[in-house]
């Protein structure tokens, strides 16, 4: 830009180019704008796509056909089913005579509550002797919904705000001066 005798401003082009702009006007920074703004809503749009896309996880101990086959009732003992399957998810609740290889399979789409899509419990209950006694596989139809109590046990004592409580404590508490044990000399200090 140059200044004309009167102060203002004005465009200098060259003769042989007319309509020539120089670089770096506002017209090129508008079209950069513009590219930044597409790539930026294309970012955007592809990380709210892949967010959308649900979360299938697998949990547990899956032991797998061809192992389960290799277990007869009679046949093997703890230590063999162990070696063979794994340390068991659980055991029984009140026994060591029955161990659970529990398996499952959840689904959850972005912020929503999460879908159980499979679910599989492997029960194998051992006889005095140490043997295996039963094979069972539970699946997901065999679950029961379980309803939570929401009653509460209650405690002995008074009930008390923070505020009762914090203005109870005052005054209760004495300085060194006069608690006996708190006013003991150390010979030497």
């Amino acid at each position: 830009m140059a200044r004309s005798e009167g102060g203002e401003r004005v465009s200098v082009e060259p003769a042989d180019r007319p309509g020539f702009r120089p670089a770096g006007g506002r017209a090129r920074r508008r079209g950069l704008s513009r590219v930044g703004t597409a790539v930026g809503l294309a970012l955007a749009g592809g990380l709210l796509l892949g967010a959308c896309a649900p979360d299938i996880n697998a949990r547990g101990n899956a032991p797998t056909e061809e192992r389960l086959s290799q277990i007869e009732p009679g046949k093997q003992t703890r230590a063999e089913v162990a070696a063979l399957l794994g340390t068991p998810s659980t055991t029984a609740t009140f026994d060591d005579e029955t161990w659970y290889y529990i398996s499952g399979q959840t689904k959850q789409f972005a912020v929503f509550e999460r879908e159980e899509l499979a679910r599989r419990v492997i029960a194998i209950r051992f006889g005095a002797d140490g043997t295996v006694e039963d094979m069972r596989e539970l699946g997901l139809a065999d679950g029961r919904e379980v309803d939570v109590v929401s009653r509460e046990t209650p405690t002995l004592g008074n009930d008390l705000s923070i505020i009762e409580q914090l203005l109870g404590n005052l005054g209760r508490f004495e300085g060194s001066s006069g608690n006996p044990a708190t006013t003991q000399t150390i010979p030497g200090l």
